[in-house]
């Protein structure tokens, strides 16, 4: 991206040189969001800082470790997570999402440090970054952790317990059902999914069956909230917030407030973030019914590799994703196809490199050997 609001452009960089504490990836498929136009248009004041490659995370084979990786080999099959943590304050670290976005000045630094992502065929990564995946995952299917992993993190977040029933507010959006999902692959006992498009919430009932109950939205903040309450066979538990930034915080304020006495919200969304209205709580009735409230940007690092457990263990169901593929000059394309295919499950996959094309060196780990 050579600036906001223009087209990418493809051409020739030099190869990223990892340092110690890095690992050197050949990208095999990364997802491309749905949103990725407005932040490339600026529309979502992103601060990234052109010209830079972006990309959030992705699958692909290890290239190069560092002396610090005791279990990484070359040629390893890995998902990298773009959430990078600076090292140097375990309390409160600087966080960056490389070739992203970023927060604060630390989070800039960061960024500015590791700046380029992975739409791109080689990716330099923190070696804390990158997690083995199973010999016989699809890069293409596996590409879609990228966004399985943040409801992931709001839903630990509000420690999501088996058997609790739990409101996805935004459950029509492309997080909010890659949320329903999630939060039945990790045991709730039933998800109340509201939304104002018919067909999706059509969508989530026919997938998912009897322990998800979709309520259609009215836009009237005490209609809706008598509906989403009624909605659950017991009491809500957690109410997780993934409403994007164009949503009303009427909307999120109705979700928030149908959790039960004592319950958890959490807030991951986007309300407020262009500039609209902020989101009122009461705050007798946080008080009172002594609710948790706690926002959560991203998903923690031990997440990763538990997530890759669930979808190992195919409780969350990698295979019912439909990725379209496009080669590493489309990129263009891919991003237009990703903001007119927005629907729940539906993943758009930018392949810089091709996984059934890719022959590799499998020499000593410290090996500074390319793939070719």
């Amino acid at each position: 991206m050579t600036e906001f609001g223009s087209p990418l452009t493809v051409h020739e960089v030099p190869d990223p040189e990892p340092g110690g504490g890095e690992v050197l990836v050949q990208v095999l498929a990364t997802c491309v969001l749905p949103y990725t136009a407005e932040v490339f248009s600026g529309a979502r004041h992103y601060p990234l800082e052109p010209p830079v490659v972006p990309g959030v995370g992705g699958v692909g084979r290890i290239v190069r470790i560092g002396p610090d990786a005791t279990k990484l080999r070359v040629g390893d099959l890995v998902w990298c997570d773009a959430t990078v943590r600076a090292r140097d304050d375990a309390l409160t670290p600087d966080i960056a999402m490389q070739g992203w976005s970023s927060r604060g000045e630390g989070g800039a630094q960061l960024a500015r440090y590791l700046h380029d992502g992975s739409f791109a065929e080689l990716m330099r990564v923190p070696t804390e970054n990158v997690y083995p995946l199973p010999a016989e995952a699809d890069p293409v299917q596996w590409a879609a952790l990228s966004i399985y992993a943040v409801p992931y993190g709001g839903l630990l977040a509000g420690a999501l317990a088996a058997g609790e029933t739990v409101l996805i507010s935004g459950a029509t959006g492309n997080f909010g059902s890659s949320a329903v999902a999630v939060a039945l692959a990790m045991g709730a006992g039933h998800v109340v999914t509201p939304g104002r498009n018919r067909a999706v919430l059509d969508l989530l009932a026919t997938r998912f069956g009897a322990r998800v109950t979709p309520v259609e939205l009215t836009g009237d903040e005490a209609t809706d909230r008598s509906a989403m309450t009624a909605a659950a066979p017991t009491p809500i538990d957690l109410v997780l917030d993934l409403l994007p930034p164009h949503a009303p915080a009427s909307a999120a304020r109705a979700a928030a407030m149908t959790v039960r006495e004592q319950g958890r919200v959490i807030l991951m969304g986007g309300i407020g973030m262009l500039g609209g209205p902020d989101l009122p709580l009461p705050y007798p009735w946080l008080m009172r019914n002594s609710i948790t409230l706690r926002g959560q940007w991203l998903a923690p690092r031990t997440a990763n590799p538990v997530l890759i457990r669930l979808a190992s263990s195919h409780l969350l169901d990698l295979a019912l994703d439909r990725p379209t593929l496009f080669p590493l000059p489309q990129v263009n394309e891919a991003i237009t196809h990703a903001a007119t295919h927005p629907t729940p499950y539906t993943r758009t996959i930018l392949t810089p490199t091709r996984p059934e094309s890719t022959e590799w060196h499998t020499t000593a780990a410290n090996s500074d050997k390319s793939p070719r």
